[in-house]
């Protein structure tokens, strides 16, 4: 897979954890192991975009 489709393959679905992340918080009993989970799995995109751009 070329870099750039790599990039955008990551920046959606770190878009796409960002909402499911977005929807768990507006639940009025948010779960905590749920969002841990997805803000770790965000967390590991960001650093491979970083790895990737520099």
């Amino acid at each position: 897979m070329p870099k750039s489709d790599r990039v955008r393959s990551l920046q959606a679905k770190h878009a796409k954890l960002e909402r499911e992340l977005s929807h768990e918080e507006a639940r009025p009993a948010p779960s905590a192991p749920v969002i841990a989970t997805l803000k770790r799995e965000k967390l590991k995109i960001k650093d491979e975009l970083a790895r990737m751009s520099g």
